[in-house]
């Protein structure tokens, strides 16, 4: 019989899942994803998380309560680093810890540490670690990491192309339909951790509400990663945060094509690397150019009012831009101010 393996659909899923269910589902195990988040899955998350905690992290455990009684073992990795001589959060490396404090009632987890800080040697270790709760034969191993990565490569060339499969349907869904709109459609940038654009119920269903608003949306994923490297490095400050470099890289890439309508900086309160990347972009973008730059925070409170009045109000905004943008005033100033940000 297969083992069953639960996988939260939180925090990096929304990255890594096609490698992470590929790699599984070949060694042959049956992957059980949790359900799409909700407010029982908020609620028990911060039921059983300190209150310190930002809400993405809130949600995992929400999503670890949401799987544990169904599975025979949780895939819940420290995650260190993911790219050379770089970090990401530091609350992923306790991860594991936290959730067995936490929650009680687990099946085993697989908590393997994934480190390439410096180097990615260790990648073999890390791939039998894992694949050892499942089969001894590491050829077999070995194959099904080779496969995961070609689904991964795959996954990842679908969101340079603007789909985000990660989201169960085709992006093209999420793209505005002009027909008949007498404006034309307004590019919009939406930046922020993958596991705060993707997750629908925590960003308040923003994509949707872009797209009803004749929006084309671009997220930092759909650029390539060579393309945002080029670019920071160059830059005044070295980074040590894989997120803060993909942001601020992508940000400064927006600025040099001068293409986009708006940027959108979806962040959430109690976000430590948020707080410097945000002010960072918001600053950036002050200086160098007029694009119109809205942040908005989230949290378990949800006041979906103010979200949603913000977010109207940034659109009215970029509709009477793209409405005026060819228009010259008669008294010689320009109709958009210079620097301009929401």
């Amino acid at each position: 019989m297969a083992i069953k393996v639960g996988i939260p659909r939180a925090l990096l899923y929304y990255a890594y899942s096609p490698l992470w269910v590929t790699y599984f589902k070949e060694l042959d195990a049956e992957v059980m994803i949790s359900s799409k988040t909700n407010k029982k899955i908020l609620d028990e998350g911060i039921s059983t998380t300190v209150d310190e905690a930002c809400i993405p992290i809130k949600l995992f455990h929400g999503h670890v309560m949401d799987l544990k009684d169904g599975v025979d073992v949780l895939f819940i990795p420290r995650i260190t680093s993911i790219y050379f001589q770089e970090y990401i959060c530091p609350k992923f490396c306790g991860l594991p810890e936290m959730i067995q404090h936490s929650i009680e009632g687990l099946p085993p987890l697989i908590t393997t540490e994934i480190n390439f800080f410096k180097s990615q040697e260790s990648v073999k270790n890390t791939i039998y670690e894992i694949g050892s709760f499942f089969t001894k034969d590491k050829k077999k191993m070995m194959k099904a990491f080779q496969r995961a990565k070609e689904v991964y490569e795959s996954y990842r060339r679908q969101l340079q192309k603007g789909e985000i499969p990660s989201l169960g349907v085709p992006f093209h869904m999420y793209r505005a339909n002009s027909g008949g709109h007498p404006l034309r459609k307004k590019e919009i940038m939406v930046m922020g951790h993958p596991y705060n654009l993707y997750d629908s119920y925590l960003n308040m269903d923003l994509f949707s509400i872009l797209v009803s608003r004749n929006s084309q949306i671009l997220t930092p994923e759909m650029i390539k990663r060579s393309v945002t490297d080029s670019f920071m490095k160059d830059y005044k400050t070295k980074f040590y945060w894989s997120f803060a470099n993909r942001l601020i890289g992508a940000m400064l890439y927006l600025i040099e094509q001068g293409t986009i309508d708006g940027i959108i900086y979806i962040s959430t309160f109690g976000c430590g690397v948020d707080s410097v990347v945000a002010d960072i972009i918001e600053k950036t973008i002050r200086e160098k150019s007029d694009i119109p730059f809205l942040l908005l925070t989230i949290d378990e409170h949800r006041g979906e009012a103010g979200f949603y009045t913000r977010v109207e109000a940034f659109m009215d905004m970029l509709e009477w831009r793209v409405k005026d943008e060819n228009y010259v005033s008669p008294y010689g100033q320009p109709v958009h101010p210079s620097k301009s940000c929401f």
